[in-house]
């Protein structure tokens, strides 16, 4: 009589943890920033703005980035291509703006 091993193979593993994380962004809670509402569905230029300001960012633009980024991975599948492409135009945005703080504290 054949007993059948309890033991996981290596694959079925793999496939249950790559499961397990796929939303690990569906479950991150935070109270840290409020960015105002609807903001993400606004242009480019006006996202960036409004995440670099100190009102939204205490912290200066690159929280705005995390922020902009979350929302990003948060969207998801559900984000469509243009709504996603213009998200990504205002990571740009912000990236420069973030560059260019940084060269100013340097010549500073």
């Amino acid at each position: 009589m054949a007993r059948h091993s309890t033991r996981k193979l290596p694959r079925q593993r793999a496939a249950e943890k790559s499961r397990s994380n796929k939303k690990w962004v569906a479950s991150v809670k935070t109270v840290s920033t409020f960015p105002p509402k609807g903001l993400f569905t606004k242009d480019a230029a006006t996202i960036a703005r409004s995440l670099a300001s100190k009102k939204v960012s205490p912290k200066g633009p690159s929280s705005g980035m995390r922020m902009l980024t979350y929302f990003i991975n948060r969207g998801g599948k559900g984000l469509s291509p243009r709504r996603r492409a213009e998200l990504e135009r205002a990571k740009k945005f912000l990236s420069q703006r973030i560059a260019q703080q940084k060269g100013h504290r340097k010549a500073a």
